[in-house]
């Protein structure tokens, strides 16, 4: 009788212990700076930005012998992650998903997500994808159909969605935007502006919304500007610089515009705190549906890019 009254006093605290403890992730990919800087984020409890609710504690690291920033960068970040914060490094993916709740899709190389993705789906384990997404729209739309179909929850996301050069512009009301930022392309990506260009492009689409009918790309060696056609009137632009270039946005309300601050922020720790708010609920802060108009939207301007002419997203396949 003692024991099971003791039971009973120390039941609530042992509810409080489950829903407070840390979520156990998982890394797929020690190919980006990202594996290291979101471990970082989740697992120093000792930093002031550090984020709590969930803790990297195993990663898998892929790899692409053909990418040179992954090639170059894939076991130097593993080590980090296996010597700094304690992070178990596994032979493969399977036994990534058996040992955590939920799973990041780090590998830098957009080529390999499907079928990284299709063995974490298999798993039934919650993933955010970073980006880019995938190397096709065909692929981004196989995901989402192999995601459908296990019942497994996703997103993707930029993190300059959430970064000051939106936030200062961000609201109801714009009737136009332009953003621009960084466009270094890479060789083995078929959508040669999902590589970094993805990054503004997301930027438009969180100032802008979803909607956009036709898309026309202007390509020299040191930029493209992309241009969208949205169902309501609203043209939204893209300029992607290259070799590199800061981040910023206009957005035009009427008569008048705003302009992000030349100095504007933007770190990995908002996106991060979404990404463990998913992990939690398994409510995707950005639809799935807008990440599949985004790169339809991508894979416009690749037909676009060689002559310029217009691309209506109702026309791909």
């Amino acid at each position: 009788m003692r024991y099971f009254v003791l039971l009973i006093l120390l039941l609530p605290a042992f509810l409080a212990l489950s829903f407070t403890a840390d979520l156990k992730v998982g890394i797929v990919g020690t190919d980006t700076s990202h594996a290291t800087a979101f471990t970082r984020l989740l697992n120093d409890a000792s930093s002031p930005a550090h984020i709590p609710g969930a803790r990297v504690v195993a990663a898998f690291k892929g790899g692409s012998p053909d990418v040179e920033s992954s090639a170059t960068r894939v076991d130097r970040f593993a080590q980090e992650l296996k010597d700094k914060w304690q992070v178990e490094i596994v032979p493969d993916i399977p036994t990534l998903c058996s040992k955590v709740d939920a799973v990041l899709l780090e590998s830098v190389d957009g080529r390999v997500h499907l079928e990284q993705a299709r063995q974490i789906f298999a798993a039934r384990k919650p993933v955010f994808i970073d980006k880019p997404l995938a190397s096709t729209l065909q692929d981004a739309r196989e995901i989402a159909r192999l995601a459908r179909e296990a019942g497994v929850p996703w997103f993707t996301s930029s993190s300059l969605r959430w970064s000051e050069a939106v936030t200062q512009v961000a609201g109801p009301g714009i009737t136009g935007a332009i953003t621009w930022g960084p466009g270094p392309l890479e060789e083995h990506h078929q959508l040669d502006l999902s590589w970094y260009a993805i990054h503004p492009i997301e930027m438009l689409y969180t100032l802008l919304g979803t909607g956009c009918e036709e898309v026309t790309r202007t390509y020299t060696e040191g930029a493209d500007v992309v241009v969208g056609k949205w169902k309501d009137g609203r043209i939204g632009v893209v300029r992607a610089v290259r070799p590199y270039s800061d981040y910023g946005a206009v957005v035009f309300r009427g008569e008048k515009s705003f302009r992000s601050s030349p100095d504007a922020k933007h770190d990995y720790r908002p996106l991060v705190v979404e990404i463990v708010k998913f992990f939690q609920t398994g409510k995707p802060p950005v639809p799935n549906d807008e990440s599949l108009e985004i790169f339809a939207f991508i894979d416009a301007a690749q037909r676009s890019k060689p002559d310029g002419r217009p691309v209506k997203l109702a026309s791909l396949n």
